[in-house]
């Protein structure tokens, strides 16, 4: 390996390494309680270090956002077979959410974190391209829906707005996950992840 290979591996692993500590930190007290000098103390690196990857704060937390969506977009994407029916690909998508939810807790917890927001954290510029890249996994949803619309399985809608509807449902339920052993009972989580899809799909049928 070249020196200039070498020095661009380097500056990606700082990089990974800047992201790893401001995902803890802000799982562990939030946007507002995190600092550029926070992470750099637990990173072990210089505030300089930190601001040459990043130009701020908003920046770092904008990355974590882009990651965890290009990573659901890539784990939905391999679940859905492109031969597939349009109710089994509805079906994958929503397995392989519930999936992404439980095995990547914490790039979940992230999306959600910014999801839920009362306020707009980001500047337009970001906003916009982590909207991008969120609308990527909604149009595989909403693709599949069109697709059963085209074949005369679904009924005539609006697939983006059932799209919308059916990830909002998604969200909801894998929410009171927390709820097992109070509300729901133990295992009890999934079927009725899957029961709203039911519920979801017997809707659209023409």
């Amino acid at each position: 390996m070249g020196a200039k290979e070498r020095r661009k591996r380097e500056k990606e692993q700082r990089k990974n390494h800047i992201l790893d500590t401001a995902r803890e930190l802000l799982l562990e007290k939030g946007m507002n309680a995190t600092s550029i000098n926070q992470i750099a103390r637990r990173s072990e690196l210089s505030i300089g270090a930190i601001y040459f990857h990043y130009k701020d704060k908003e920046e770092i937390f904008a990355a974590l956002q882009v990651e965890g969506l290009e990573l659901l977009y890539r784990t939905i994407l391999a679940a859905v077979e492109k031969k597939s029916t349009p109710e089994k690909k509805i079906r994958s998508i929503a397995r392989a959410y519930l999936r992404f939810s439980e095995e990547h807790k914490n790039y979940f917890d992230i999306i959600n974190y910014f999801l839920t927001s009362p306020g707009t954290i980001f500047s337009p510029v970001l906003k916009k391209e982590i909207d991008e890249h969120g609308k990527a996994s909604l149009a595989l949803l909403a693709d599949a829906i069109r697709e059963g619309i085209e074949r005369d399985q679904f009924k005539k809608v609006d697939p983006r707005r059932q799209a919308i509807i059916l990830w909002s449902t998604f969200n909801g339920v894998i929410q009171i996950k927390k709820l097992e052993k109070t509300i729901i009972g133990k295992g009890e989580h999934h079927s009725l992840y899957m029961e709203a899809l039911e519920h979801f799909l017997s809707g659209l049928r023409t």
